[in-house]
């Protein structure tokens, strides 16, 4: 009797869903550590592929850009399954894909452009 309400929910779970119930029974990471470096893969990319300075805001663009596209599958599930759009928990995923990348940014951009040092006259 307990296994009934179990297929119950499977049967509604989607193929995306099903896709990172997969990809993180083989990956050991939580869902939200996995966000974690969904968005510092997303910025190195950015600064070593796309050749994006670390200091600019561009180099969270792909991550910021990614994580919102995760999220649409994500809203659309949670619609399903709950009769509501889980806005709080769609939030936190993309705040968790982008705070590392932001404050890298901001570190890049806190160090300031790098200054020669004065040189000694003979």
């Amino acid at each position: 009797m307990l296994l009934l309400p179990v297929l119950a929910s499977a049967a509604k779970t989607s193929a995306y869903q099903l896709l990172k119930l997969k990809v993180l029974s083989i990956v050991p990471l939580a869902k939200d550590a996995a966000h974690i470096y969904i968005g510092f893969a997303c910025f190195l990319l950015a600064v070593t592929v796309l050749r994006i300075r670390p200091a600019s805001f561009k180099a969270v663009l792909p991550g910021l850009i990614v994580s919102l596209l995760l999220e649409v599958p994500d809203l659309r599930d949670g619609l399903v399954s709950t009769g509501h759009l889980r806005w709080a928990a769609s939030l936190k995923d993309v705040a968790n894909t982008n705070l590392i990348p932001v404050l890298l940014v901001m570190l890049f951009r806190s160090r300031g452009p790098r200054s020669r040092p004065p040189s000694i006259p003979p």
